[in-house]
């Protein structure tokens, strides 16, 4: 950590010069080759093909130390949540999310992820737009599959981020006095021109879930032909299945999602993590063979060689390199309430650092007992640093982080399944859990309508903490935020306390896109920055 304390010191806690800094331009590049060159080039086709999972661990930006790629936006989505937090300011990267600052259209922190995203998109794009199927190797049906797929999640990500749903921090008619209750984003297609780029609305609710669909239904027609996902950093057909399921949940279809959800458990080639692969503390939460689909971050990539702008560095909080762990004695740590509904005969529990008086102290692993000693009570333990090293940052920071799991799906199907029938709801919860979580787990008939769908998200919000897909679930289901509470471990500034859904997870586009395309102008959200009153205790 000596090597980089000085490297993080001089980023700091951002100045507000660089807080109030504008959003910048970003331009990106949109052809290196003709469509008929790539068609004729097995290398020039696997580059575009792999360009897509390269941009999970894209390296945005060397002076903004949270600019990681994907893993990042998860990240994101999860400070934005109640799961887990942050236990200081100090060396905070992420505070002006946590605390709900700086969250309009002229600022980095919303510039990151739109550009981001757009970016990500782009690398999908050139897949499409580039391999002819009419004309394409069954090699590279495959390989178009996987763009389809990419961009699918993609816009399926941003849909759920940025439609304006309604909250109790700010109206559905802005600033404009426009009413922009179910727009998403603007949909960049690989066929547009510029000018249709630059003339480009906001896709509504259901436009949007047309598209995403579409993408979905190619990508299941032709990923089939993929013969190799590259150690799961490439979808298949059951992510493609996943991804559907996702998107019926997204739209309240719950008879297609509880059927995708089964299917992408069916066609998955893996079950459940076992309580050994979940609490490894070599392989634990850093390796993709237990998962669907992953990230791999790799010696070879900016982000690990740059020792702490990565995922290891922000997420792992056993490792000394980074910005959490026991040089700088930042942590994630799970906030009290969340803890102390888990079962303590549920092994995920272990996750996380018991208190010294609990039960589960001794049961608790650690990469190293002597580093544990310093840590908050609740500080999150599920990503290892890679093969367990937590003070060499080549070997610490080559790690994986998960895209998809198939235990979402068993989730998925549950809570589809109790939308229709509570009784039906209920059997798959008591069956998942009791088999693969905890073995005294069972709920009878007290549970039903919305407090069975709230258990069953809830047990969901354990299984996938940290791994940002709780936001989705709290969105979609107008699900409170309470981090204000008796013996809460929220710092002080971000303890707000909302009736619904928050107002900052419906996120604002950026200034540029206004800038350069006249559509969106005036169809914003509303700007949620400073809207909740901090909670006192009074």
């Amino acid at each position: 950590m000596k090597r980089y304390i000085k490297s993080i010191l001089g980023v700091g806690l951002f100045s507000l010069a660089l807080v109030n800094t504008s959003c910048i331009d970003e331009t990106e590049p949109t052809s290196v080759a003709t469509s008929k060159q790539i068609s004729e080039s097995s290398s020039a086709t696997e580059a575009l093909l792999m360009a897509q999972p390269a941009y999970f661990n894209l390296l945005w930006d060397n002076d903004r130390h949270y600019s990681f790629g994907y893993g990042a936006m998860m990240h994101v989505r999860d400070i934005f949540a109640s799961d887990i937090t942050k236990n200081s300011t100090s060396y905070n990267q992420w505070r002006y999310w946590l605390c709900n600052q700086y969250q309009g259209d002229a600022y980095i922190f919303g510039q990151f992820i739109w550009n981001y995203y757009y970016g990500f998109v782009l690398a999908a794009n050139n897949v499409i737009g580039n391999i002819m199927e009419e004309s394409a190797t069954d090699e590279q049906k495959g390989y178009l599959g996987t763009g389809y797929a990419f961009r699918a999640m993609l816009y399926l990500d941003m849909a759920r981020m940025y439609e304006f749903l309604p909250n109790d921090g700010t109206s559905n008619i802005n600033a404009n006095g426009n009413d922009v209750t179910g727009l998403t984003i603007p949909i960049v297609k690989a066929e547009m021109t510029q000018d249709e780029a630059r003339n480009n609305p906001r896709a509504t609710r259901a436009d949007m879930a047309a598209f995403i669909e579409s993408d979905l239904n190619k990508a299941e027609e032709l990923i089939v032909y993929l013969e190799n996902t590259q150690d799961k950093v490439l979808p298949d057909l059951a992510c493609v299945y996943g991804l559907k399921a996702r998107l019926y949940m997204w739209l309240e279809d719950y008879a297609k999602a509880e059927q995708f959800a089964k299917l992408a458990i069916e066609n998955a080639n893996v079950g459940p993590m076992s309580k050994q692969e979940c609490l490894n503390t070599t392989t634990g939460f850093n390796v993709t063979d237990p998962w669907m689909w992953g990230a791999k971050q790799s010696t070879e990539d900016d982000v690990v060689q740059t020792g702490i702008i990565n995922w290891t560095s922000h997420v792992s909080d056993e490792s000394t390199f980074g910005y959490c762990g026991p040089s700088t004695g930042l942590y994630n740590v799970a906030s009290k309430m969340f803890y102390d509904r888990i079962s303590d005969t549920d092994f995920r529990k272990l996750w996380f650092k018991a208190p010294d008086d609990s039960p589960l102290a001794s049961q608790v692993s650690y990469v190293n007992k002597a580093y544990a000693a310093d840590m908050d009570n609740y500080t999150m333990l599920k990503f290892r640093p890679g093969n367990g090293d937590a003070d060499d940052y080549m070997t610490g920071s080559a790690t994986a982080y998960p895209i998809m799991r198939v235990e979402e799906m068993y989730f998925i199907e549950a809570e589809a399944a109790a939308h229709q029938d509570a009784a039906r709801g209920r059997q798959l919860l008591n069956s998942f859990m009791k088999e693969y979580r905890d073995p005294n787990y069972n709920i009878g008939g007290e549970y039903s309508g919305e407090s069975l769908i709230e258990e069953i998200v809830f047990q969901k919000r354990v299984e996938l903490v940290g791994e940002g897909q709780s936001f989705f679930d709290i969105k979609r289901l107008n699900y409170p935020v309470t981090r204000g509470y008796e013996g809460t471990n929220f710092i002080a500034t971000a303890r707000f306390n909302t009736k619904g859904r928050p107002a900052w997870m419906n996120l604002v586009m950026v200034r540029t896109e206004k800038n350069n395309n006249p559509a969106v102008d005036g169809w914003n959200n509303p700007d949620p920055s400073d809207v909740y009153p901090v909670w006192t205790g009074k």
